[in-house]
């Protein structure tokens, strides 16, 4: 389970940022976590992944707190950033073999998930080429690979999508419903409502650094769409 309690970070010289922020993502989940620009969605994920320091509160991921013991927990995750920034000096293969040793996969399970997940990404040639080539949608392709490779339990992805034709998008899809079957937690941020909408069983939205929505999806839009409802409590006077 992840657990994030009274989560605060506020930016210097700003009144943005996020408030007293409090969720839990269960085993199983692909969570939408939703919000307009600015309402502090990058901001909450890069705070639970160790990148942003936070004011105060906690982040617990299977009884282990981000702040005690920062490299265990990192262990357990898997990020996709928004914008991919990968080492350009290196080859694809030689990022994914980085990335393996980082998070000690053992060379035959490495080989196997950088093989399958390769063909199923179509970038299995783009591998022996250097990453300063690649383009934005061959980099999002080879994050994605390196955030599966040590199977992690809980998976934050920024605008996934971003770059990615229909098959490598399709292909993703399937992968995390797959992952979140067999008990990751996924945490997935994006403004394409209707993809959200689709592939997800959970919905927090954030405005202005606070919770607005959080509870399952089915309930959720039962009545409305998710892009009506995010338009109805997004609507500031």
């Amino acid at each position: 389970m992840l657990t994030i309690k009274n989560l605060r970070k506020i930016y210097k010289g700003s009144t943005k940022g996020i408030q007293d922020l409090s969720l839990t993502i269960e085993p199983g989940d692909i969570c939408a976590f939703i919000g307009s620009n600015g309402a502090g969605k990058t901001t909450t994920l890069k705070s639970i992944v160790g990148i942003h320091p936070y004011d105060k509160g906690e982040i617990i991921l299977n009884d282990v707190d981000l702040q005690k013991n920062p490299k265990k927990f990192k262990m357990m995750i898997g990020y996709s950033p928004d914008n991919p920034d990968v080492y350009e000096n290196l080859r694809g293969y030689e990022y994914l073999n980085f990335i393996g040793s980082m998070y000690g996969v053992p060379q035959k399970t490495f080989e196997k998930e950088v093989d399958y997940l390769s063909e199923q990404l179509d970038l299995k040639e783009g591998l022996r080429q250097l990453i300063s080539n690649y383009s934005h949608g061959m980099k999002q392709r080879l994050v994605l690979i390196s955030i599966f490779l040590h199977s992690p339990d809980l998976i934050v992805l920024d605008e996934p999508f971003v770059g990615l034709d229909p098959n490598a998008s399709y292909f993703l899809t399937k992968e995390l419903q797959n992952r979140a079957a067999e008990g990751a937690k996924i945490i997935y941020s994006t403004h394409v409502l209707e993809v959200a909408e689709k592939i997800c069983n959970r919905v927090v939205l954030i405005d202005k650094g606070e919770v607005k929505v959080n509870g399952l999806m089915k309930e959720l839009v039962s009545q409305e769409s998710l892009g009506e409802l995010f338009r109805r409590v997004t609507a500031h006077e």
